[in-house]
C-alpha cells in the first residue's frame, strides 16, 4: 500500500457516486491523511455518467489515462469505460449489477455481458473484485447504500490507508442515525463480500 494513491470513481446519475466520493474523502481526512477530491464529469440527471477522483497524498484532483491505482465502478458498463484510466496492474472494484442506459432500455443497443467486462478488466488489472452492490444495498435497507458496500470492500482489500472501522466512524458522524445504520450494515456486507 502506497501513501500516494489515485482512485477513479465512476457510476451513473442517481446512484450517489459523488456522495460516496465525499464520504470516502472525509474518512481519509478524519484519519489525518492529506486528500484531494473532485468531480471530473457529472450529469445531474438520472442515468448520466458521473466520474470523480480522489487522490491520497497528492494535490491535483485530476487523473489522466493510465494513472489510477484503483477504479471503483458503481455500474459495470462505467467500470468498462473507465479502464483507460487504470495504471497497469492496478486494482478494480466493480458492481456486477447494471443500470441499463436509455439505448439498452429502448432496444437500440445491448449491454456488454459481464463476462466480457471481466475479461477486459483482467487484461490490465492486477486485482479485481466484483460485488452485487444494488442487492447488498437492498439487503442493508436502501439500494443507494450499495455504494457504501463498495467502499467497505475497498477498505477491506487493504489497498488504501483506511480501515473499515475508520470509515464506519465517519458514517456515524456524517449521517443521521437511521441513514447511518443502513450504511453501516452496507459497509459490513461489502467487507464480507471480499473477505
Amino acid at each position: 500500500m502506497s501513501d500516494r494513491l489515485r482512485i477513479f470513481m465512476t457510476g451513473v446519475g442517481g446512484q450517489g457516486t459523488l456522495t460516496a466520493t465525499n464520504l470516502l474523502a472525509q474518512a481519509v481526512l478524519d484519519c489525518g491523511i492529506d486528500v484531494t477530491a473532485g468531480e471530473i464529469h457529472g450529469m445531474a440527471q438520472r442515468g448520466g455518467v458521473v466520474e470523480s477522483a480522489l487522490l491520497i497524498g497528492l494535490a491535483s484532483p485530476k487523473i489522466g489515462h493510465g494513472e489510477a491505482d484503483v477504479i471503483l465502478g458503481f455500474e459495470p458498463l462505467e467500470t468498462l469505460r473507465a479502464l483507460p484510466y487504470l495504471k497497469p496492474g492496478g486494482t478494480v472494484l466493480s458492481s456486477t449489477e447494471y443500470i441499463p442506459p436509455l439505448a439498452v432500455c429502448t432496444g437500440k443497443a445491448e449491454n456488454t455481458p459481464l463476462e466480457i467486462i471481466k475479461e477486459k478488466v483482467a487484461t490490465c488489472a492486477g486485482k479485481a473484485y466484483y460485488l452485487p452492490c444494488q442487492s447488498l444495498g437492498l439487503e442493508a435497507g436502501a439500494v443507494q447504500s450499495g455504494n457504501i458496500a463498495l467502499l467497505g470492500a475497498l477498505c477491506a482489500t487493504g489497498c488504501i490507508p483506511l480501515k473499515p472501522e475508520q470509515l464506519a466512524e465517519t458514517i456515524k458522524s456524517a449521517m443521521k442515525p437511521k441513514i447511518a445504520d443502513i450504511n453501516l450494515k452496507a459497509l459490513e456486507l461489502g467487507v464480507k463480500a471480499v473477505s
